[in-house]
């Protein structure tokens, strides 16, 4: 039947008792496959991991400075990693870091979470934070008169079907 139509026989379930079949356009079915896959990967978000470094005698304006670039790298939906760098005696002193980074955190406390808690690297003081997700806002209609929620939206993507197990022509 499959040579008739100019098709290829495609075992889908080997395992089944009978096996199952299916006549179809394998390249077909390939290219389409790929092409689902290409548009998957286009909709994929890409987070990149910004960094900003601290001194521990930060003066006022310079934090408010570097503050302000961590808040846009975090409204940009980026991951920060924020790092405190010691140098000589300042080692002694690691809970200077510590307090300007949990300041940090206090300042962001709506746009950012701690990915990751401060830790002590070497001479560095290193902390990550991740963007909050923002749920999207829903938007109300006006029909006649009368304000309706929209509805769900359903989904009509297929599953990925599974690879056919073999191909005989």
């Amino acid at each position: 039947m499959a040579k008739e139509q100019d098709l290829d026989l495609v075992e889908v379930a080997p395992q089944a008792a009978p096996p199952v079949c299916r006549i179809m356009d394998y390249g077909k079915y390939k290219y389409e496959r790929a092409v689902r896959q290409k548009e998957a990967r286009k909709r994929q978000a890409r987070i990149d991991v910004k960094e900003i470094k601290f001194r521990p005698k930060i003066d006022r304006h310079d934090y408010e400075t570097k503050k302000g670039h961590v808040v846009r790298f975090l409204s940009a939906g980026n991951r920060v990693k924020v790092t405190i760098m010691f140098r000589g005696r300042e080692m002694a002193h690691t809970e200077l870091g510590r307090k300007i980074l949990d300041r940090l955190e206090e300042d962001l406390e709506g746009l950012a979470t701690v990915d990751a808690q401060p830790k002590l690297d070497g001479r560095n003081m290193i902390m990550v934070l991740a963007p909050v997700k923002q749920q999207p806002v829903k938007e109300k209609k006006e029909r006649n008169g009368q304000v309706t929620e929209p509805a769900e939206a359903s989904e009509t993507e297929e599953a990925p079907a599974e690879e056919p197990a073999q191909v005989t022509e």
